[in-house]
């Protein structure tokens, strides 16, 4: 997959894409990430990138024949991606939106910023997102939370691929609790069951106790 992001703050990445997952990812060729700073693809030599809004009002608004000419040049290096606008007027993300994004070949992530987008760009791309009900900076933090859930969902990414399958939200539900060692901790025993070698049980004491967990803090999850 090639992960491809637009920003104007593309220092911000350094840091999270070269840790972790991620970078085990990029280093075994399972994903391409490139970050771009929208203000290469400025159409002036000013380089401007953002202008007052029509009609007045606090804040700058990002122009949309910079974003256009961006997206133009990335679909060309990137054809089978996805466009994906961050911003907090997007559908929500969920677990499934990162499975969805999983299969595709490609991701174009824009990330907003200032007062958001001219409101015509929203024609030019495939999908808007949101990552919850507030509002941040910038689309940065949204760009790095979505690439982060993506590509461990790649398979060959995480070193056991059942692992993706048992998180939270992955089958509907939170996920059950997980225990380690020391067996006893401040008179606190790992359950038992745990400890009986009896796979099947095992599991099933997991699906409970995952049901459980989930109608207990987020019931709306079984509805």
């Amino acid at each position: 997959m090639q992960i491809d992001i637009v920003t104007l703050f593309p220092e911000m990445f350094a840091s999270i894409f070269t840790q972790s997952i991620i970078k085990r990812a990029q280093d075994s060729g399972a994903v391409e990430i490139k970050i771009y700073n929208l203000r290469d693809f400025a159409i002036d030599k000013h380089k401007i990138v953002d202008d007052r809004p029509y009609g007045g009002g606090p804040g700058m608004v990002l122009k949309v024949d910079v974003l256009h000419q961006a997206l133009e040049k990335l679909k060309e290096q990137n054809p089978q991606a996805a466009i994906i606008l961050l911003t907090p007027q997007g559908e929500k993300y969920t677990q499934q939106h990162a499975k969805q994004l999983a299969t595709k070949e490609g991701l174009i992530l824009v990330a907003g910023h200032y007062e958001g987008f001219d409101d015509r760009i929203r024609k030019y791309v495939d999908q808007e997102i949101s990552i919850g009900d507030y509002v941040l900076t910038g689309g940065e933090i949204p760009a790095m939370t979505i690439v982060d859930s993506v590509v461990r969902l790649i398979p060959g990414v995480l070193g056991d691929d059942n692992s993706a399958s048992t998180d939270s939200f992955s089958s509907g539900m939170l996920g059950y609790p997980q225990y380690t060692r020391p067996e006893k901790f401040k008179e606190e025993k790992v359950p038992a069951i745990l400890l009986s070698g009896n796979h099947a049980k095992i599991n099933k004491w997991r699906q409970e106790q995952a049901k459980k967990r989930t109608k207990q803090r987020r019931p709306d999850l079984l509805s």
